[in-house]
């Protein structure tokens, strides 16, 4: 005999609307507590969720909260992200300027981007919502949705940060890894990453997060490298016109607080590390702060890379970042960085190896000395709950 709560399930596709709202709105807490319960009769209650959220916008919006809590689950995930009509549907609606539900769609996508499936989501051509973009490519409606539609700019309802960990998902496939690091033809050569990095230093906590997280990941794709380290713009003088991401300035800034450098220091620099103002704030996370010196980490990866960090003088920026910041994972990874871009290369004699004073004055000694007695942890894939 049913209980009482998978009767309440039940009514989910009741023909009443006033039943269904009901239902919805009383299932809601239960979609964290309660994950069998919407697993009954093969995945029944998923199909009507699925349904509903095309509903009236009270009911659209529990729905979309009760999938978002339950996507956790495999078997929910891979019904959700497998589906093409839901897929675009989601693209649909989220893409609406006037979408009530917007920011509870980005965090489902966000969920269902942890399934492979969806790295479909890559190559998929649709309609074109004109007053958002000019592009008929469902990713790069997605990254127009999170630019232009940062602090409600786009739709007054939504603020879209929740797709920076869409983002951030996507790009530990290859495939999208190259997508967010390859100069698109179809608009203007433009690197997708560079829509995204600007974002670094943005007040919201969630989308320095997912964008810090998309930076790192697009990083694994070694190929990419000399296009993010560069600052090229493209030059239609050229038969092969070349193009920069100019990626560094927005890694290495959130690492820095008002702290002034000696002249030694500062020779070489990037410009837009110089100068700074005397109330500049170095990023509050030290979990993102962890993220950008990985990436530099993976940056360094090549002989390039480490030629470059050392020229824009990265290691007196770390060395700070390890003296001001009170934090064991913060401090492990500045001496990571160090320990490769301090290192003798191959083939080279001691005497060519950029010293301490080349690399940005005294204290490399100090910062050299620091034992790993501890490698980092992974962080858990995170999957969105709301209540």
């Amino acid at each position: 005999m049913p209980t009482e709560l998978e009767e309440l399930v039940e009514f989910l596709h009741h023909g009443n609307t006033q039943i269904r709202q009901a239902a919805a709105e009383h299932l809601v807490g239960y979609s964290q507590a309660d994950l069998p319960l919407f697993k009954r009769n093969q995945l029944e209650p998923v199909k009507d969720l699925k349904l509903l959220v095309k509903d009236y916008a009270p009911i659209a919006k529990n729905a979309f909260t009760i999938l978002i809590n339950i996507s956790q689950d495999a078997e929910v995930l891979k019904s959700l992200a497998g589906d093409d009509a839901f897929l675009e549907l989601l693209l649909s609606r989220i893409t609406n300027k006037k979408e009530p539900n917007a920011n509870e769609i980005a965090m489902l996508l966000a969920n269902m981007a942890k399934d492979d499936s969806l790295q479909r989501v890559l190559e998929l051509k649709r309609d074109v919502p004109k007053e958002l973009s000019t592009s008929k490519w469902a990713m790069d409606q997605l990254l127009d949705c999170f630019v232009k539609g940062a602090e409600g700019a786009y739709n007054e309802k939504a603020d879209f940060n929740y797709l920076s960990y869409f983002f951030a998902d996507l790009a530990k496939f290859s495939q999208g890894r190259i997508y967010l690091t390859s100069p698109q033809a179809h608009d203007s050569d433009i690197i997708p990453l560079t829509k995204l990095q600007v974002f670094t230093d943005h007040p919201s906590h969630i989308r320095r997060l997912g964008v810090a997280s998309t930076i790192k990941n697009a990083a694994f794709h070694t190929a990419s490298h000399p296009t993010l380290l560069s600052n090229l713009s493209p030059d239609p003088a050229l038969p092969t016109p070349s193009v920069g991401a100019n990626l560094l300035p927005y890694i290495i800034l959130p690492l820095m607080g008002p702290e002034e450098y000696s002249d030694e220091d500062t020779d070489g620099m990037l410009d837009e590390c110089q100068l700074l103002e005397p109330d500049k704030e170095r990023e509050k996370d030290v979990e993102i702060m962890k993220t950008h010196l990985e990436t530099l980490l993976l940056l360094s990866t090549t002989r390039e890379g480490r030629d470059v960090l050392r020229k824009v003088k990265v290691y007196p920026i770390v060395r700070e970042c390890h003296l001001q910041v009170d934090n064991e994972g913060v401090r492990e990874a500045c001496d990571r960085l160090v320990q490769v871009i301090m290192r003798k290369e191959e083939g080279e004699e001691e005497d060519e190896i950029p010293n301490a004073e080349q690399m940005g004055g005294g204290g490399a000694g100090k910062l050299l000395e620091f034992k790993n007695d501890h490698e980092d942890e992974d962080e858990d894939e995170k999957i969105i709950d709301i209540l």
